[in-house]
């Protein structure tokens, strides 16, 4: 089983105030697990919930230029 990890570490991962982190378990942004009252994150989901999240910048989009 990966690690599981609270609302405060995550907040400090992602650089974002915990309310922001409680805001998007509310709204289903963010997959998390409730174990009773406590709110968990498993890492891996984490990093892959992030990586489907990925913007590439425009400078590594690939130009379409048609002549």
């Amino acid at each position: 089983m990966n690690s599981l990890i609270d609302i405060n570490a995550l907040a400090e991962k992602l650089c974002v105030k915990p309310m922001t982190i409680y805001s998007w378990v509310h709204d289903g942004i963010i997959p998390h697990f409730k174990l009773g009252r406590l709110v968990r994150f498993d890492e891996e989901l984490i990093e892959d919930w992030l990586k489907k999240r990925k913007v590439i910048g425009r400078s590594q989009r690939a130009l379409d230029v048609k002549l």
